[in-house]
């Protein structure tokens, strides 16, 4: 038996099947050691040491992708989960821009007057919302990816935030009618981008930005509620009770749900 071998035990410890797995995170919410985490669209077991191998995440994944095996591995270390989930604490720096590019300017801008309603509190009905019609913007501000807007913007000063899956911006019709007035928006891909990453970005803004809520638009689709688990995440991150409302848009460009989370 080799040294490295000698260290480790057989023990039962998590196994993700990755072409079962969508990304959608919601293993990653039920992990309360911070043992997964989502990697190029993907659950991974960041460390060995970190799962208990009890299987808290298995009833949470909607297409079988975990299970629990029993193999060599590190013995699980519970000091070392409470140091892996103080760094996750921790605030994130702000984000800086890998480029100068004047694209990427940070601006608040002045939403066209003629119909769009200015509040956040607008009542969404499901299945039957209103039918998009050609008319102004409601964009406020830019940029408006997630991954460029820095905590400190002004424009994010106790505001309504919306955070946007990139799809559910070109399915929902009503969307400078119904989500964008009266909220700043912040878009990104739950599945594709780095969801990590986005919940540390978006802890940062709700701890200084001292949001008023948090609404998540997402698609149907399972990989699109990483969204919904990183808004949770980031809302425990940032220390803050900020509320959190889930708006569920179909492939069909209907709403399907709107409910607090």
């Amino acid at each position: 038996m080799t040294a490295k071998a000698a260290n480790k035990i057989l023990r039962p410890i998590i196994e993700i099947d990755e072409e079962k797995c969508d990304g959608c995170g919601q293993c990653v919410m039920a992990c309360a050691e911070g043992a997964l985490e989502i990697i190029d669209g993907k659950a991974r077991l960041v460390g060995e040491i970190l799962c208990d191998g009890l299987g808290a995440c298995l009833g949470d994944c909607p297409t079988g992708a975990l299970k629990v095996v029993e193999r060599l591995a590190p013995a699980f270390d519970e000091h070392a989960v409470e140091e892996h989930l103080a760094a996750q604490s921790k605030d994130a720096p702000p984000p800086t821009l890998e480029c100068g590019c004047p694209g990427s300017a940070q601006m608040s801008l002045a939403p066209k007057s003629g119909g769009c309603p200015g509040t956040a509190a607008m009542s969404l009905t499901a299945k039957t919302g209103p039918k998009a019609q050609a008319g102004p913007s409601a964009l406020s501000h830019w940029p408006i990816k997630l991954r460029l807007v820095r905590p400190d913007a002004p424009f994010l000063k106790s505001a309504d935030l919306l955070l946007l899956a990139d799809c559910s911006a070109t399915a929902y019709p009503a969307l400078h009618t119904d989500l964008l007035p009266g909220r700043v928006v912040l878009m990104g891909c739950p599945k594709f981008d780095d969801l990590e990453d986005y919940i540390r970005r978006l802890a940062a803004i709700l701890k200084e930005a001292n949001a008023r809520s948090l609404t998540v638009a997402i698609m149907e689709v399972p990989c699109c509620r990483g969204f919904a688990h990183a808004a949770v995440k980031a809302r425990e991150m940032a220390g803050v009770n900020v509320p959190i409302n889930l708006v569920q848009i179909a492939r069909s460009g209907e709403l399907l749900e709107q409910k607090a989370i």
